[in-house]
């Protein structure tokens, strides 16, 4: 996210608030052990629709470096942990 602003500062907003259009990231929640899943799961909607908007931008962002690394499938992806 923070990359994506810095090289889009335009389209981030930061000249214009109104000129944004690179969604914003839903927060970051704070927790403890036990409640990992709960917090996933509250999570999962805002998140989903952050990475909507984020593909909907125009091509040369939404298919930059940034937003493609972003994306890109991990070994863990494919094999997650069990738990």
């Amino acid at each position: 996210q923070m990359q994506m602003l810095d090289k889009f500062p335009m389209e981030g907003g930061q000249k214009d608030p109104k000129q944004r259009i690179i969604p914003f990231l839903p927060g970051k929640i704070l927790f403890r052990r036990s409640h990992v899943r709960d917090v996933a799961v509250k999570r999962l909607i805002p998140i989903d629709e952050y990475c909507k908007a984020l593909i909907q931008l125009p091509p040369y962002i939404s298919q930059c470096e940034e937003v493609l690394q972003f994306f890109e499938t991990r070994p863990d992806d494919l094999s997650p942990p069990k738990e």
